[in-house]
Protein backbone atom coordinates (compact mmCIF):
# COMPACT_ATOMS: atom_id res chain seq x y z
CA UNK A 1 0.00 0.00 0.00
CA UNK A 2 1.59 2.98 -1.05
CA UNK A 3 1.17 6.49 -0.13
CA UNK A 4 -1.44 7.39 -2.34
CA UNK A 5 -3.45 4.37 -1.28
CA UNK A 6 -3.41 5.68 1.83
CA UNK A 7 -3.99 9.10 2.10
CA UNK A 8 -7.36 8.43 0.16
CA UNK A 9 -8.27 5.94 2.68
CA UNK A 10 -7.75 8.28 5.88
CA UNK A 11 -10.17 10.84 4.41
CA UNK A 12 -12.75 8.58 4.69
CA UNK A 13 -11.16 6.79 7.83
CA UNK A 14 -11.16 10.68 9.56
CA UNK A 15 -14.84 11.47 8.10
CA UNK A 16 -15.81 8.12 9.82
CA UNK A 17 -14.12 8.65 12.88
CA UNK A 18 -16.30 11.89 13.39
CA UNK A 19 -19.14 9.79 13.68
CA UNK A 20 -17.90 5.99 14.95
CA UNK A 21 -14.35 6.75 16.98
CA UNK A 22 -11.93 4.33 15.47
CA UNK A 23 -10.35 4.27 19.09
CA UNK A 24 -9.33 1.10 20.75
CA UNK A 25 -10.16 -1.07 17.17
CA UNK A 26 -6.58 -1.57 16.51
CA UNK A 27 -6.59 -0.98 12.75
CA UNK A 28 -3.99 -0.84 10.47
CA UNK A 29 -2.45 -0.41 7.01
CA UNK A 30 -0.14 -2.98 5.32
CA UNK A 31 3.43 -2.29 4.01
CA UNK A 32 3.19 1.38 3.84
CA UNK A 33 6.51 1.30 1.76
CA UNK A 34 6.19 4.99 0.47
CA UNK A 35 4.11 6.89 3.35
CA UNK A 36 4.31 10.55 4.32
CA UNK A 37 4.91 11.77 7.35
CA UNK A 38 1.63 13.41 7.16
CA UNK A 39 -0.17 10.10 6.97
CA UNK A 40 2.48 8.86 9.62
CA UNK A 41 0.95 11.86 11.76
CA UNK A 42 -3.22 11.01 10.31
CA UNK A 43 -2.75 7.46 11.47
CA UNK A 44 -1.19 8.11 14.82
CA UNK A 45 -4.01 10.71 15.43
CA UNK A 46 -6.48 8.11 14.62
CA UNK A 47 -4.95 5.32 16.76
CA UNK A 48 -4.43 3.28 13.58
CA UNK A 49 -1.12 1.09 12.88
CA UNK A 50 1.40 -0.10 10.62
CA UNK A 51 2.37 -3.46 9.96
CA UNK A 52 5.37 -3.95 7.25
CA UNK A 53 6.70 -6.76 5.45
CA UNK A 54 9.94 -7.26 3.95
CA UNK A 55 9.30 -7.70 0.01
CA UNK A 56 11.34 -4.49 -0.44
CA UNK A 57 14.34 -7.50 -0.03
CA UNK A 58 13.01 -8.77 -3.12
CA UNK A 59 12.01 -5.60 -4.82
CA UNK A 60 14.61 -3.30 -4.04
CA UNK A 61 16.28 -3.31 -7.33
CA UNK A 62 13.23 -2.85 -9.29
CA UNK A 63 12.07 -0.33 -6.90
CA UNK A 64 15.45 1.95 -7.15
CA UNK A 65 15.29 1.30 -11.15
CA UNK A 66 11.95 2.32 -11.38
CA UNK A 67 11.76 5.57 -8.45
CA UNK A 68 15.48 5.52 -7.80
CA UNK A 69 17.93 5.60 -5.08
CA UNK A 70 16.83 8.31 -3.11
CA UNK A 71 13.24 7.23 -2.96
CA UNK A 72 14.38 3.77 -1.60
CA UNK A 73 16.30 5.24 1.73
CA UNK A 74 13.09 5.02 4.14
CA UNK A 75 10.77 2.70 2.17
CA UNK A 76 9.60 2.14 4.16
CA UNK A 77 10.20 4.45 7.14
CA UNK A 78 10.51 2.19 10.12
CA UNK A 79 12.28 4.38 12.23
CA UNK A 80 9.94 7.27 11.73
CA UNK A 81 6.98 5.38 12.04
CA UNK A 82 8.62 4.26 15.53
CA UNK A 83 9.15 7.97 17.02
CA UNK A 84 5.72 8.85 15.82
CA UNK A 85 4.44 6.57 18.71
CA UNK A 86 2.34 4.60 15.61
CA UNK A 87 2.29 0.62 16.56
CA UNK A 88 4.51 -1.10 13.57
CA UNK A 89 4.79 -4.75 13.24
CA UNK A 90 7.50 -6.81 10.94
CA UNK A 91 6.03 -9.38 9.07
CA UNK A 92 6.66 -11.46 5.55
CA UNK A 93 3.29 -11.44 4.03
CA UNK A 94 4.41 -15.13 2.68
CA UNK A 95 4.30 -16.41 0.52
CA UNK A 96 2.59 -13.97 -2.12
CA UNK A 97 5.32 -11.33 -2.22
CA UNK A 98 8.22 -12.50 0.06
CA UNK A 99 9.59 -15.41 1.62
CA UNK A 100 7.93 -16.96 4.43
CA UNK A 101 11.03 -16.41 5.79
CA UNK A 102 11.08 -14.38 9.48
CA UNK A 103 15.35 -14.38 9.31
CA UNK A 104 15.06 -12.95 6.22
CA UNK A 105 12.83 -10.50 7.51
CA UNK A 106 15.19 -9.63 10.16
CA UNK A 107 18.30 -9.18 8.03
CA UNK A 108 16.82 -7.13 5.55
CA UNK A 109 15.36 -4.42 8.73
CA UNK A 110 18.99 -4.71 10.29
CA UNK A 111 21.06 -4.53 7.76
CA UNK A 112 19.13 -2.36 4.79
CA UNK A 113 20.17 -5.06 2.34
CA UNK A 114 18.47 -6.91 -0.47
CA UNK A 115 18.82 -10.47 -0.48
CA UNK A 116 20.53 -9.93 -3.85
CA UNK A 117 23.43 -7.77 -1.86
CA UNK A 118 22.26 -4.28 -2.86
CA UNK A 119 22.57 -1.24 -0.05
CA UNK A 120 18.69 -0.37 -0.34
CA UNK A 121 18.97 1.19 3.29
CA UNK A 122 21.53 3.59 4.78
CA UNK A 123 22.76 2.59 8.18
CA UNK A 124 21.14 5.50 9.84
CA UNK A 125 17.92 4.00 8.97
CA UNK A 126 18.17 0.38 10.17
CA UNK A 127 17.17 -1.18 12.85
CA UNK A 128 19.12 -2.30 15.62
CA UNK A 129 18.53 -6.16 16.55
CA UNK A 130 16.61 -6.12 19.50
CA UNK A 131 13.93 -3.36 17.73
CA UNK A 132 13.76 -5.58 14.99
CA UNK A 133 13.46 -8.77 16.98
CA UNK A 134 10.28 -6.76 18.93
CA UNK A 135 9.21 -5.76 15.71
CA UNK A 136 8.88 -9.49 14.69
CA UNK A 137 7.34 -10.54 18.37
CA UNK A 138 6.26 -8.24 21.01
CA UNK A 139 4.95 -5.58 18.32
CA UNK A 140 2.88 -8.57 16.60
CA UNK A 141 0.68 -8.39 20.12
CA UNK A 142 -1.25 -5.21 19.63
CA UNK A 143 -2.14 -5.91 15.92
CA UNK A 144 -3.83 -9.51 17.14
CA UNK A 145 -5.55 -7.45 20.41
CA UNK A 146 -2.94 -9.92 22.54
CA UNK A 147 -1.06 -8.22 24.60
CA UNK A 148 0.08 -9.11 28.21
CA UNK A 149 -0.69 -12.72 26.56
CA UNK A 150 2.24 -13.30 24.32
CA UNK A 151 5.14 -11.70 22.24
CA UNK A 152 7.76 -12.21 25.21
CA UNK A 153 8.97 -15.48 27.55
CA UNK A 154 7.07 -14.48 30.58
CA UNK A 155 5.51 -15.76 33.44
CA UNK A 156 1.96 -15.95 33.07
CA UNK A 157 2.41 -15.60 29.02
CA UNK A 158 2.03 -18.20 26.08
CA UNK A 159 4.73 -20.35 25.95
CA UNK A 160 5.52 -19.83 22.55
CA UNK A 161 9.32 -19.56 22.22
CA UNK A 162 12.33 -20.97 19.89
CA UNK A 163 15.76 -21.68 20.41
CA UNK A 164 17.74 -20.58 16.94
CA UNK A 165 21.13 -22.28 16.32
CA UNK A 166 22.99 -19.37 16.52
CA UNK A 167 23.06 -16.44 19.09
CA UNK A 168 21.55 -13.30 16.77
CA UNK A 169 22.78 -10.86 18.94
CA UNK A 170 26.15 -12.68 18.32
CA UNK A 171 26.36 -13.28 15.11
CA UNK A 172 27.46 -12.02 12.26
CA UNK A 173 25.27 -9.50 10.14
CA UNK A 174 25.71 -11.75 6.85
CA UNK A 175 24.51 -14.54 9.06
CA UNK A 176 21.11 -13.49 10.22
CA UNK A 177 19.86 -14.72 7.70
CA UNK A 178 20.83 -18.37 7.50
CA UNK A 179 19.51 -18.62 10.96
CA UNK A 180 17.03 -21.65 11.71
CA UNK A 181 15.13 -23.03 14.91
CA UNK A 182 16.93 -26.20 16.79
CA UNK A 183 13.38 -26.34 18.82
CA UNK A 184 10.33 -24.46 18.66
CA UNK A 185 7.45 -24.28 21.04
CA UNK A 186 3.87 -23.34 21.11
CA UNK A 187 1.75 -23.22 23.77
CA UNK A 188 3.85 -25.29 25.30
CA UNK A 189 3.86 -27.97 23.11
CA UNK A 190 7.27 -28.92 20.67
CA UNK A 191 6.33 -28.51 17.26
CA UNK A 192 9.30 -28.90 16.07
CA UNK A 193 12.81 -30.20 17.02
CA UNK A 194 16.12 -31.06 15.12
CA UNK A 195 19.24 -31.49 16.04
CA UNK A 196 20.11 -32.38 19.57
CA UNK A 197 16.38 -31.70 19.84
CA UNK A 198 14.94 -33.84 17.82
CA UNK A 199 13.86 -36.69 20.28
CA UNK A 200 11.10 -33.65 21.68
CA UNK A 201 9.83 -33.68 18.34
CA UNK A 202 7.23 -36.32 18.17
CA UNK A 203 5.11 -35.79 15.40
CA UNK A 204 6.13 -34.32 12.24
CA UNK A 205 4.28 -31.09 10.76
CA UNK A 206 1.87 -31.70 8.02
CA UNK A 207 2.60 -31.44 4.40
CA UNK A 208 3.42 -27.51 3.11
CA UNK A 209 0.50 -26.24 1.18
CA UNK A 210 0.10 -25.77 -1.45
CA UNK A 211 1.11 -29.04 -2.89
CA UNK A 212 3.21 -28.20 -5.22
CA UNK A 213 5.26 -26.52 -3.14
CA UNK A 214 9.48 -26.96 -3.49
CA UNK A 215 9.17 -27.32 0.28
CA UNK A 216 7.47 -30.61 -0.13
CA UNK A 217 10.24 -32.31 -1.97
CA UNK A 218 13.58 -30.22 -0.81
CA UNK A 219 12.37 -29.21 2.82
CA UNK A 220 12.37 -25.49 3.90
CA UNK A 221 14.57 -23.28 5.46
CA UNK A 222 14.88 -25.35 8.36
CA UNK A 223 15.92 -28.65 6.41
CA UNK A 224 18.35 -31.05 8.13
CA UNK A 225 20.33 -33.70 7.25
CA UNK A 226 20.49 -37.62 8.83
CA UNK A 227 23.01 -36.65 10.71
CA UNK A 228 21.60 -33.57 12.24
CA UNK A 229 23.36 -30.81 10.96
CA UNK A 230 21.81 -27.90 9.29
CA UNK A 231 21.19 -27.72 6.15
CA UNK A 232 23.25 -24.28 5.97
CA UNK A 233 26.21 -26.03 7.68
CA UNK A 234 26.21 -28.85 5.16
CA UNK A 235 26.52 -26.18 2.11
CA UNK A 236 28.80 -24.45 3.72
CA UNK A 237 30.87 -27.38 4.18
CA UNK A 238 30.73 -28.49 0.32
CA UNK A 239 31.44 -23.99 -0.60
CA UNK A 240 34.60 -25.04 1.56
CA UNK A 241 35.68 -28.35 -0.21
CA UNK A 242 34.76 -26.69 -3.65
CA UNK A 243 38.19 -25.14 -5.39
CA UNK A 244 36.38 -22.57 -7.32
CA UNK A 245 36.71 -18.96 -6.74
CA UNK A 246 33.24 -17.93 -7.44
CA UNK A 247 29.59 -19.23 -5.92
CA UNK A 248 26.72 -18.79 -8.08
CA UNK A 249 24.28 -16.47 -6.58
CA UNK A 250 21.28 -19.16 -7.41
CA UNK A 251 22.53 -22.55 -6.58
CA UNK A 252 26.24 -21.64 -4.67
CA UNK A 253 28.96 -24.51 -5.17
CA UNK A 254 26.21 -27.11 -5.55
CA UNK A 255 27.13 -26.60 -9.58
CA UNK A 256 26.75 -30.41 -10.04
CA UNK A 257 23.11 -29.88 -9.12
CA UNK A 258 23.15 -27.02 -10.80
CA UNK A 259 24.43 -28.84 -14.01
CA UNK A 260 22.03 -31.71 -13.26
CA UNK A 261 18.27 -29.75 -12.86
CA UNK A 262 16.28 -29.06 -15.60
CA UNK A 263 16.87 -25.31 -14.99
CA UNK A 264 19.18 -24.13 -17.53
CA UNK A 265 22.00 -22.95 -15.34
CA UNK A 266 24.70 -24.01 -17.81
CA UNK A 267 23.22 -21.74 -20.58
CA UNK A 268 24.43 -17.70 -20.08
CA UNK A 269 21.71 -16.43 -22.52
CA UNK A 270 18.68 -18.70 -20.41
CA UNK A 271 16.83 -17.60 -17.69
CA UNK A 272 19.15 -18.31 -14.74
CA UNK A 273 22.03 -16.61 -16.99
CA UNK A 274 19.94 -13.58 -17.36
CA UNK A 275 19.74 -13.46 -13.22
CA UNK A 276 23.90 -13.58 -12.93
CA UNK A 277 24.08 -17.59 -12.55
CA UNK A 278 28.06 -18.16 -13.05
CA UNK A 279 27.99 -22.08 -12.65
CA UNK A 280 28.15 -22.67 -16.22
CA UNK A 281 31.59 -20.24 -16.33
CA UNK A 282 32.72 -22.81 -13.67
Amino acid sequence: TYDETISRALDVFEKVNRDIPLKGLHWFFDHAETISKRSIDRIAALGGGVAVQHRMAYQGEYFVERYGARAAEATPPIKTMLEAGVPVSAGTDATRVASYNPWVAMSWMITGRTVGGLQLTPQANCLDRETALRMLTEKVTWFSDEQGRKGRIEAGLYADLMVPDRDLFGCPESEIADISSLLTVVGGRVVWGAGEFRDFDDAPPPPAMPDWSPVRRWGGYGAWGADGAPLQARMKQAAAACACASACGVHGHAHAKAWASETPGGNDAGFWGALGCACWAV
